[in-house]
């Protein structure tokens, strides 16, 4: 199974990005699936996550309001919009499946960068 990012850039604050997780290997539609992010000198944190039965979507107080995550199933993809961009915001986003047959899977990240 491999996870494959994209869709960061270099953005203005306010502005917004299209991230994507596209899947291979495994049907998603299983499957939670979470987007992580990791800013410069910083731990990583957990950004949103969307279950595999109903789509339900869970966010971090921090990305509330302006961060949306979705699933197409089909598409075997994940996406994660996000609006209203801080300079916060600038770190690399991973996409990753918390439990696959007892283990999680990590993307290689996808960097965004937002200018203030």
């Amino acid at each position: 199974v491999q996870l494959q990012a994209s869709g960061g850039g270099e953005v203005q604050a306010g502005g917004s990005l299209r991230l994507s997780c596209k899947v291979s290997g495994r049907p998603i539609s299983s499957y939670l699936m979470a987007w992580f992010r990791q800013a410069p000198g910083k731990e990583q944190e957990f950004a949103a996550a969307v279950t595999w039965t109903t789509s339900s979507p869970y966010y971090a107080d921090s990305v509330k309001g302006r961060f949306a995550i979705s699933r197409d199933n089909d598409r075997n993809t994940v996406y994660l919009q996000i609006n209203q961009l801080k300079p916060e915001d600038t770190g690399i986003y991973y996409c990753m499946i918390p439990d696959i047959g007892g283990r999680s899977i990590w993307g290689q990240g996808t960097q965004v960068t937002v200018s203030s």
